[in-house]
């Protein structure tokens, strides 16, 4: 990781190395935290944070599954994301907002344990490279809806995406795959997954997933490009003949997928439309469509 100068904390701008917490506070030991992961690219106009509204709307909605107290408002928190990275000069990167339970009380119920809120910037390139992806069906089921609030971005649920993408690693995948309860496709450990067929577009509904926020964007810029979308479950077989399939995250931002598990997908390599997509969505998002200008927030002006 590329250290920064400063991170935002509790309403505070300190220097890196001086943001620290107690090896107690309540997170730690329960997952019990909300988190964020946002980019912002450089732009003719500086630093763009994008959709940075809904990324702390987002942020906020899952803090409620704890019923936590933030102590600052949306508006607080974008305002104090872009005073982070313009005090850290760097025009493009990635952003982490997360708010958990701190320290001064242990036990299951953190009713009485504080709420601590952190921003940090750092400069961050791709996630999963350029290329598409080899991709594995997990072992691991995507978390139940029914166990856990599957639609808030929650640190404790990461450990199902850690445990798939450890898996996925060890048997030589870049990526994984997770299946839902009723054993169609979920989403991939922090990614959306789109499939491409007859020039038609696919994505599973909203219910066992995360509501992606490159997600939207990418139905939205799909649309306006013409393409038809249809939500829907997708079965293993339907995403191994599909013509095309691709991820799409914050940190993944649009990757396309050559393989899953044995199966190549289409001629295995970046399909057409997801060539045309990613290259679509990264105008946007570096302010080059003013149709789509409302999407970024300015760090420096």
């Amino acid at each position: 990781m590329d250290k920064t100068d400063f991170i935002w904390m509790n309403g505070k701008l300190v220097k890196w190395d001086d943001a620290k917490i107690h090896v107690l506070v309540h997170a730690l030991h329960y997952g019990s935290g909300v988190f964020e992961g946002v980019r912002f690219y450089n732009t003719d106009k500086g630093p763009a944070v994008f959709r940075l509204k809904e990324h702390i709307a987002r942020l906020l909605k899952s803090a409620k599954v704890f019923e936590m107290n933030v102590p600052y408002s949306q508006e607080q928190l974008e305002k104090a994301t872009l005073e982070t990275i313009a005090k850290n000069k760097i025009n493009a990167g990635y952003i982490r907002p997360i708010i958990f339970f701190g320290y001064g009380k242990m036990g299951l119920n953190p009713v009485g344990a504080p709420v601590d809120t952190v921003i940090a910037v750092w400069p961050w390139g791709s996630y999963l490279g350029e290329e598409a992806v080899k991709v594995k069906i997990s072992k691991y089921m995507r978390i139940h809806p029914k166990s856990l609030v599957s639609d808030a971005k929650v640190t404790g649920h990461y450990v199902n995406s850690i445990l798939a993408s450890l898996e996925a690693k060890a048997a030589g995948f870049e990526e994984c795959l997770l299946l839902d309860f009723t054993g169609n496709i979920a989403e991939g450990p922090g990614e959306n997954l789109f499939v491409v067929k007859k020039k038609k577009l696919f994505t599973p509904p909203l219910g066992n997933i995360l509501p992606g926020i490159t997600r939207d964007s990418i139905m939205k810029i799909a649309k306006d490009l013409g393409y038809e979308i249809e939500e829907k479950v997708i079965s293993v077989k339907e995403a191994k003949s599909a013509d095309e399939c691709f991820f799409t995250g914050t940190a993944a931002e649009v990757t396309g997928i050559k393989q899953i598990d044995d199966v190549t997908i289409g001629n295995g390599e970046v399909g057409p439309i997801t060539k045309q997509l990613k290259s679509a969505f990264l105008d946007v998002v570096k302010g080059k469509n003013k149709k789509y200008e409302s999407w970024l927030s300015y760090a420096r002006k």
